[in-house]
């Protein structure tokens, strides 16, 4: 059938391969896992291994690559790094150079590449335990903040927590932490509850990335960590060059929502 693409992970990648998706990947290939991109010089590789470490909630590893090797082996069968993403950015001494449609000029024998856990897994999971979220419902993404809240430094690697938000009705709060606390390797539970002002956020009209989600009465704003973090630390770090997704465009695997709760508990 021709929408067999929009729910096989394979299939989908072909589709972004070809050129044929350059949109957000949200509502993509219900029931699998979707994780963020980040691919940086290996003389950095082993400080930011360990800011993942110190910072799981935004950085939740699902899975690292050698250096030089673009071919993913565990989380997607010989998916490329460098094709299979609807859109990419490059990043120079911190700047923002430019979006690109694939990194193949870009790509070099010392990259090393790590796929992150992306809170786009536990959106469908939340819906499927019975707590509506509004943006995955209506195929929209979150609103993504810059929180106040600094990251635990490793090396050269520093700067704010980026953070999702989605209104929860009050009565169901208990029930979303509990669900997104199966899934460490997606986030795993909120970091805040209510009153955004406690994390630096004043406006939540004022999204960083993402689009606005309005809040409706008897609705509370949850707020998550976020796998954009990385290029935030990027930026405030003035890394030499540093390679991501673009936000809510991401790599989608074969890995299912499933077995990524059970390998994470």
């Amino acid at each position: 059938m021709d929408s067999d693409w929009m729910n096989k992970p394979s299939l989908f990648r072909e589709r972004v391969r070809e050129g044929k998706w350059r949109k957000s990947t949200n509502g993509i290939c219900p029931g699998f896992v979707q994780a963020n991109l980040v691919i940086i010089p290996k003389e950095y590789a082993l400080d930011f291994t360990i800011f993942c470490y110190r910072n799981p909630k935004p950085c939740p590893i699902l899975e690292i690559l050698d250096a030089g090797d673009p071919i993913i082996k565990e989380i997607a069968k010989d998916a490329d790094v460098r094709t299979d993403i609807p859109m990419y950015r490059i990043y120079r001494d911190g700047e923002l150079i430019g979006e690109k449609e694939n990194i193949l000029e870009y790509w070099q024998e010392d990259l090393v590449t790590y796929l992150i856990g992306c809170s786009y897994t536990f959106e469908e999971a939340l819906v499927r335990g019975g707590v509506p979220v509004k943006n995955y419902q209506n195929k929209r993404d979150p609103g993504v903040y810059i929180s106040s809240i600094n990251c635990r430094t490793s090396g050269v690697f520093s700067g704010p927590m980026v953070v999702t938000m989605r209104p929860i009705p009050a009565n169901l709060i208990s029930r979303a932490v509990q669900i997104t606390a199966l899934f460490p390797k997606a986030h795993g539970a909120p970091i805040n509850i209510g009153d955004p002002r406690s994390i630096g956020i004043y406006d939540l009209n004022k999204i960083d990335f993402g689009e606005v989600t309005e809040i409706e009465e008897g609705e509370v704003p949850v707020f998550w960590a976020c796998g954009v973090t990385p290029q935030l630390v990027a930026m405030h770090s003035k890394l030499p060059f540093m390679i991501t997704h673009k936000p809510c465009h991401m790599f989608v695997s074969d890995l299912t929502i499933n077995e990524l709760m059970l390998t994470s508990n």
